[in-house]
């Protein structure tokens, strides 16, 4: 009986002791788990393998963006190296500073340079990402301060000409930002503030090119687009003066751009999507024109252009049209503006839907040339200061249609000279007597035009409708 006992005895400490046995095994796991978790946590992280690495900044490549050291170097090291060696592609990303860049920078193929911005800005020179331009000076034709490449995107930035003159004629400069030829070029959300000529889509075929929030004032040039074969997209540009503005010091600076600047340019441009742009101040707002390589179609949505002597100046364009809709275009500067100018070389179709005119110009449209003009549901507000006394609307060539629009001024509505080949005029309404001259041979068909009852008078109306 007593070795029974003992033997139960010996059993309960064997087990106590297996299970103490048991917990501080688990016990000691426990400890070593927490301290390698601690030198873990501890250790520095391995650096990220190159070939993975996507975003750098050229702060880690010896940019100072202080506004006096030369940065040129470190940010095309930088753009270089996000590239890769297979140009897999990558950002650089560009921290709040003034850099001044002495020379000229080349985006790589699917590379992105990105400041801090992530909407177009204004008057933020020396604020955020700012880069300052140096080079060219005096010379229009040389390298681009920006050349992009396929894929390639410029991105919130604010670019700044610190030795541009702020009286007179402005210094020539080349173009800021520049294809260097390839597709998918893009510039977002940047500011560039007083540049002789801002973007070049054009020198370079540049197809389905990109530009979203730009806004500048371009002292000599804007934007010019040439050489677009498959359907380029811009939208929400904005063309004003950033530098000049309420400044008498520099008002004859903004005079010499009245006198000869343009704001957007379009030569061979195949379905260009245009969509809220804006200019003011200059001598052409938007120019058509024939190149070497060709004109222009395309849709206009919703574009304007102010304090211009030609709102829309046409040289020549697309057979298939450009489609203007919801236009805004006011002209008054300059010895004889016109809001509308479409030259004897036209051969092309051009349509305004839904637009506005005013600014008191001595006329709203001045058409020669082989081609066709359509007005349909616009608006004339004003038009014959000076008691010059012209026509709204004269046509000396190609073919005119005038249908539903608002004629808001009495005197000489349109003229149709010699020339002409033919005009369709009906369903307008005007203000005073509709006086429509026509001293042309052209087909020319006229009828159900209206005179507005200003006065409460009941003219012309007629209370009986026909089935």
């Amino acid at each position: 009986m007593g070795g029974v006992i003992l033997d139960i005895k010996i059993g309960a400490i064997l087990r106590q002791f297996f299970v103490w046995e048991g917990l501080m095994k688990n016990f000691v796991c426990l400890i070593v788990i927490i301290f390698l978790t601690a030198i873990q946590t501890l250790m520095p992280a391995a650096p990220e393998d190159d070939t993975h690495k996507s975003v750098y900044s050229v702060l880690d490549f010896g940019a100072k963006g202080d506004g006096k050291t030369d940065d040129t170097d470190a940010f095309q090291k930088a753009l270089d190296t996000a590239a890769g060696k297979d140009s897999i592609g990558g950002k650089v990303s560009v921290p709040r500073g003034i850099y001044l860049i002495k020379r000229h920078l080349n985006i790589p193929i699917n590379v992105a340079l990105e400041g801090i911005w992530e909407i177009p800005t204004a008057w933020s020179q020396y604020k955020g990402t700012t880069l300052l331009v140096v080079e060219g000076e005096g010379n229009a034709e040389g390298n681009p301060f920006i050349t992009l490449w396929n894929n390639s995107v410029v991105n919130g930035l604010a670019i700044f000409y610190p030795n541009q003159v702020t009286s007179g004629a402005p210094k020539p400069y080349p173009w800021t930002i520049a294809s260097g030829g390839g597709d998918n070029c893009s510039i977002i959300d940047v500011l560039i503030v007083n540049p002789y000529q801002a973007v070049d889509f054009g020198s370079k075929e540049t197809g389905r090119h990109y530009i979203r929030n730009l806004y500048a004032q371009p002292l000599y040039r804007g934007l010019f687009v040439d050489q677009c074969y498959d359907v380029g997209r811009i939208e929400n540009v904005h063309f004003w003066p950033f530098l000049t503005c309420n400044n008498p010091q520099m008002e004859s600076l903004q005079d010499w751009v009245i006198q000869n600047g343009e704001a957007f340019i379009f030569g061979r441009t195949d379905w260009e999507y245009v969509y809220n742009t804006f200019c003011w101040g200059y001598k052409i707002g938007y120019r058509f024109t024939r190149t070497k390589n060709g004109v222009a179609n395309g849709n206009f949505l919703g574009i304007g252009a102010d304090a211009t002597q030609n709102a829309v100046a046409v040289d020549d364009c697309a057979p298939y049209g450009l489609l203007i809709t919801n236009g805004e275009f006011v002209s008054f500067p300059g010895a004889h503006p016109v809001s509308v100018d479409v030259s004897s070389s036209n051969t092309g179709v051009i349509q305004f839907q839904n637009c506005a005119f005013w600014g008191d110009p001595p006329q709203i449209a001045n058409i020669k040339g082989k081609g066709a003009v359509t007005f349909n549901a616009c608006n004339f507000q004003f038009w014959g200061y000076e008691k010059k006394r012209l026509p709204a609307i004269e046509c000396s060539g190609g073919n005119l249609i005038i249908n539903a629009c608002n004629f808001q001024r009495g005197g000489e509505h349109v003229r149709l000279n010699e020339g002409t080949a033919s005009a369709v005029i009906t369903s307008n309404r005007f203000a005073e007597k509709p006086r429509i001259v026509n001293n042309c041979d052209g087909d020319v068909q006229v009828g159900f035009n209206v005179q507005s009852n200003l006065k409460g008078k009941k003219k012309n109306i007629n209370k009986k409708i026909s089935p």
